[in-house]
């Protein structure tokens, strides 16, 4: 419990409806990034990657269009779907939450004895995913 309790303390940034950096939340970063990867990206794909429902996708969507960072559209395929653009400011702003988030995992690595780096990731990905495994079919989660 102590292990989990302690990461539910550190992870709490990834969770909140506040700004980390650049005026945008993590999950709003998340939503820049995969449409930033994507270069189009479909609403009901994003509900997917974010492992939300679809009212949230919308709540964390909506404000990167009043931003101008984000822009919706009618999806080619299906007058009912929506699709998902970059705009200019949106792939701006995704460049610069890039470098803010490359200059905290570099703190963090450098917390980490360097001989030890390779091995703690690894772990920490191993211990994530028996997570995610765990987690499927569980009442609690």
């Amino acid at each position: 419990m102590d292990i989990f309790g302690g990461l539910s303390q550190v992870l709490r940034c990834c969770c909140r409806d506040e700004a980390f950096c650049e005026g945008v939340t993590f999950h709003q970063f998340m939503i820049l990034d995969a449409v930033a990867k994507e270069k189009e990206l479909h609403m009901a794909d994003l509900h997917k990657l974010l492992s939300v429902e679809k009212s949230t996708t919308t709540r964390l969507v909506n404000p990167l269009i009043k931003k101008g960072l984000i822009r919706r559209d009618t999806a080619d395929h299906d007058s009912r779907a929506a699709k998902l653009t970059l705009t200019s400011k949106g792939r701006e702003t995704h460049k610069k939450v890039l470098v803010c988030l490359a200059n905290f995992f570099q703190r963090v690595l450098g917390n980490i004895p360097a001989k030890k780096r390779a091995y703690v990731l690894k772990s920490v990905n191993i211990f994530v995913n028996a997570i995610k495994n765990s987690a499927n079919g569980c009442g609690c989660c």
